[in-house]
């Protein structure tokens, strides 16, 4: 016979008491969180969609008061305007150039560097992991004349290697491997070296397709952080074949003045490379941000 437990009367008065009374229903607490959702959704989509819809409005009506959301009718005029101008679509491929071999960079080098800290130990490692971990809290305009000065000694200025290399280190990238190499069990690579295999085969052949989650939440902030940062390329360089879109696009924002219809069809153009990550690659951003939260389990 299974005997059932009872809880007394008494207790649960206690535990009602003790956890108050319920206030919504779990069905009701579902329905405010999608009615949250949606309300931070409009709010962030917001400037997007009237960005998109003044880039297509004649630029005679981008202007006008009380601002309207359908104008008298669409054009692509702005996005022709835009594209005529050749500098963009070579802007365009410097940033696909740079962001791509800033992500691959960085990827390789925060996994080694992540991966050396977490199985490798040696003399001084806590110090130098500490000294890594400091670039995390220095903000990076503190670094920037240094830098510059240093690519200046190595004639890195008007280099695509002048744009890379400096996006190449992430602290916040190793800390973050780091962590998930912490937590991926031992025993399988522990059995590998018993087998004879050697660290740099062990990195390749297990810990790396272990990490396909992580890797690729790590790829996709990389690359996106890359491909919008204006600063670090707009001091850099000064040659218009070496510029990337962002920093093009502040170039045409000042050659077209206030041609607002023209300045939001760039800003569109910069922004279909990362709608199309995004949707493409939406749920191992979820799946890696969520791995890395949970410790790599």
């Amino acid at each position: 016979m299974s005997a059932t437990t009872t809880i007394p009367t008494s207790q649960r008065q206690a535990a009602r008491e003790l956890t108050g009374p319920r206030i919504f229903t779990p069905k009701v607490g579902r329905v405010l969180m999608w009615i949250a959702a949606a309300v931070l959704a409009v709010l962030w989509l917001l400037p997007v969609l009237w960005a998109f819809d003044t880039s297509l409005k004649p630029e005679s009506e981008t202007t006008v008061y009380p601002p309207t959301w359908i104008p008298s009718r669409f054009t692509a005029e702005a996005y022709s305007a835009v594209l005529a101008q050749g500098d963009v679509l070579v802007w365009f491929g410097n940033s696909v150039i740079v962001s791509t071999a800033v992500t691959v960079m960085t990827v390789l080098t925060s996994a080694w560097a992540g991966y050396a800290f977490s199985r490798l130990p040696f003399r001084g490692m806590n110090i130098l992991y500490a000294i890594t971990i400091a670039g995390i809290i220095v903000p990076g305009n503190v670094l920037v004349v240094p830098l510059f000065q240093e690519m200046l000694a190595l004639r890195m200025v008007d280099t695509y290697w002048g744009i890379i290399l400096p996006q190449v280190a992430a602290p916040v990238m190793v800390f973050i491997l780091k962590k998930f190499f912490d937590a991926l069990p031992k025993e399988l690579e522990e059995a590998a070296l018993v087998d004879g295999a050697s660290r740099w085969r062990i990195f390749w052949q297990i810990v790396m397709p272990l990490s396909r989650p992580i890797l690729a939440a790590v790829s996709i902030f990389t690359f996106i952080g890359a491909w919008n940062n204006f600063f670090w390329p707009f001091l850099v360089t000064s040659d218009p074949d070496l510029m990337t879109l962002p920093v093009g696009l502040a170039n045409v924002q000042s050659s077209y003045g206030l041609r607002y219809a023209q300045i939001m069809a760039a800003a569109m153009i910069a922004a279909v490379p990362l709608v199309v990550v995004f949707i493409f690659f939406q749920r191992q951003i979820i799946r890696g941000v969520a791995t890395a939260g949970l410790g790599g389990t």
